[in-house]
């Protein structure tokens, strides 16, 4: 039993892998451990980098995986079209704000990983939807090799300056590892 209501976690994360192989290990141990826990993974589509290492760890562990790619982004995002990840439930969508209306409908908690400017986007636009009241979903960040502390320490900045305030703030979830994250959703190890 978790202390959330949890059966699909959205994942955001770069379509490259990084510098660091912790990134891809630590992605990989993650789509595998949702999968564990019987949790589908709802994430951006691609078959690269952090995303597809999410949805090969699920895959390769009996899970569930949707993926949820604009047009646009096909060919950069997926070497080998739709079928490039046999056992992923592809939906194509008409555009990048379509992709994250439809992420968010279809998540009960959000986790970012490592990943770049698109990465950065999708976790404050699901922040600040939390900060306006659309949605109480957990929000969890996999901290891998300290890659989210700058964030943390920024957003601890804007809060002393004035311009985050309590009633208002996302609550930020932090691990540095995936056992440790699903305990704080409330998962059990396995």
């Amino acid at each position: 039993m978790t202390k959330f209501s949890i059966r699909s976690v959205c994942i955001y994360c770069g379509s490259s892998p990084g510098k660091n192989a912790a990134f891809v290990e630590q992605a990989t141990n993650l789509g595998a451990a949702l999968a564990g826990h019987d949790i589908r993974t709802v994430y951006g589509g691609g078959d690269r980098g952090l995303m597809g290492a999410v949805a090969r760890g699920a895959l390769a562990s009996g899970g569930q995986v949707l993926g949820i790619i604009p047009e646009f982004l096909q060919q950069k995002e997926q070497t080998g079209g739709t079928d490039t990840l046999p056992g992923v439930d592809m939906h194509v969508v008409r555009d990048m704000h379509t992709r994250k209306q439809k992420m968010f409908e279809e998540a009960d908690a959000f986790i970012a990983l490592p990943g770049g400017i698109g990465t950065l986007e999708e976790l404050i636009e699901i922040m600040t939807w939390a900060q306006l009241g659309r949605h109480n979903k957990p929000i969890a960040l996999l901290n891998v090799n300290n890659f989210w502390s700058p964030l943390i320490d920024l957003l601890e900045h804007m809060n002393d300056q004035g311009f985050i305030h309590a009633p208002q703030r996302a609550e930020l979830l932090l691990a540095s590892n995936v056992p440790d994250l699903l305990a704080q959703l409330g998962f059990e190890a396995r």
